[in-house]
C-alpha cells in the first residue's frame, strides 16, 4: 500500500496553496480562523475595581485568578478585581473591546486602571509575572530562586499547547480519532508528565520549597489533567506519577486555588461555576447554582 494510501482522509495530499475550509469539523471549529482582528463592535464592561479581568475557567484563565485570589488572601487590597465570563464558544473574543487590549483573541485579558495611563495586559505568564512584580509577591527576590522560578514558568508556557492544543485536541476534540496524532502528543504529554514527577520527588514546590508563579502557572493544566480533563486519566495511567500528585493534591486544598478555579468556570457543577466575580461575597451569592435558582438574578 502507497503512502498516499495511508494518508487521512485517504488519497490525501496538501495543495500547493492551503485554503480556509470554515467548517473543517472538531468542537471549536466554529471559532478557529487563520486571521485577526475584530469581527464585531462590542465594549467590554468595566466594574469598580483596578483590575479588570476578561476570561473564561480554562487552565490560562484560572492562572490568572489564582494569582489574583492568592494576593487578595494576602491582604493586597489594590488586586481587588473584576471578573467578566468571555465565552470563547460565541466568538466575544473577537469583539473589538477585547482585541484592543490583545490582538492575539486569546483569554485572559485584563485592564490595570490603577496606572496612568491604563496598562493593557495579554497572555497568562505575562500576567502572572507582571502581578508579582506589582505586589511583590510569589516571585522571589534572590537570584537563583528567581531564575528557578521564571525558569519554570516559561517550561509551562512552551509546552502546555503539546499537551491543551496536542494532546487534548486530538484525544478529547477532533471530529475523528488519528492514531497518529494521539500517539505523538500522547507521548509528548506522557514525558512532561514524567519531568514534573522526577523533579518534585525532591522539591516541595516547583521552583524550591517556595510557593511561587511556577506553581500556579502550571497547576491548571497539569493538575487539571491529573483530576480528569479529557477524561483521559486511565489512558495516561496518571496514577504511576506519585510525586506530582502529591503536589497536585496540596495545591488543591489551598482556599485561593478552590476560589481561583470557579471564577468564570461554565462547565461542570453549578455550584462550582461563578460566572462574574466582582467581590468575595459573589462566592457565597452568586454561583450559578443559586442564580439560576433565583431565575437568573445577581445579587
Amino acid at each position: 500500500m502507497s503512502n498516499k494510501l495511508q494518508n487521512q482522509p485517504a488519497d490525501y495530499e496538501p495543495p500547493k496553496i492551503w485554503t480556509w475550509d470554515k467548517e473543517n469539523g472538531g468542537e471549536w471549529a466554529s471559532i478557529n480562523r487563520p486571521i485577526s482582528g475584530a469581527t464585531h463592535d462590542k465594549e467590554l464592561p468595566v466594574g469598580e475595581h483596578p483590575l479588570q479581568l476578561y476570561s473564561l475557567g480554562t487552565p490560562n484563565g484560572v492562572k490568572v485568578t489564582i494569582m489574583l485570589e492568592e494576593l487578595l488572601e494576602l491582604d493586597h487590597a489594590g488586586a481587588e478585581y473584576d471578573a467578566w465570563k468571555i465565552d470563547i464558544g460565541k466568538g466575544d473574543q473577537f469583539g473589538s473591546g477585547f482585541v484592543a487590549i490583545n490582538p492575539n483573541s486569546k483569554i485572559p485579558a485584563m485592564m490595570d486602571y490603577s496606572t496612568k495611563p491604563v496598562t493593557p495586559l495579554f497572555e497568562s505568564g505575562s500576567m502572572l509575572f507582571y502581578l508579582a512584580e506589582k505586589f511583590d509577591a510569589f516571585l522571589p527576590a534572590e537570584h537563583y530562586k528567581r531564575a528557578e522560578t521564571m525558569n519554570w514558568l516559561m517550561w509551562q508556557m512552551g509546552a502546555g499547547p503539546f499537551l491543551g492544543g496536542g494532546f487534548g485536541h486530538y484525544y478529547a476534540y477532533a471530529p475523528f480519532k488519528m492514531e497518529y496524532s494521539i500517539d505523538r502528543f500522547t507521548m509528548e504529554t506522557k514525558r512532561q508528565l514524567d519531568v514534573l514527577n522526577t523533579h518534585l520527588q525532591d522539591h516541595q514546590y516547583i521552583a524550591g520549597n517556595e510557593y511561587t508563579i511556577a506553581d500556579i502557572a502550571i497547576w491548571p493544566w497539569y493538575g487539571g489533567v491529573m483530576q480528569g480533563a479529557y477524561e483521559a486519566t486511565e489512558f495516561l495511567s496518571v496514577n504511576d506519577y506519585t510525586h506530582l500528585a502529591r503536589w497536585v493534591e496540596m495545591i488543591a486544598e489551598r482556599d485561593a486555588v478552590k476560589r481561583g478555579r470557579m471564577v468564570n468556570r461554565s462547565r461542570g457543577s453549578l455550584d462550582q461555576q461563578l460566572h462574574e466575580r466582582h467581590s468575595a461575597e459573589d462566592f457565597d451569592n452568586n454561583t450559578q447554582d443559586k442564580v439560576e435558582a433565583r431565575g437568573g438574578k445577581l445579587l
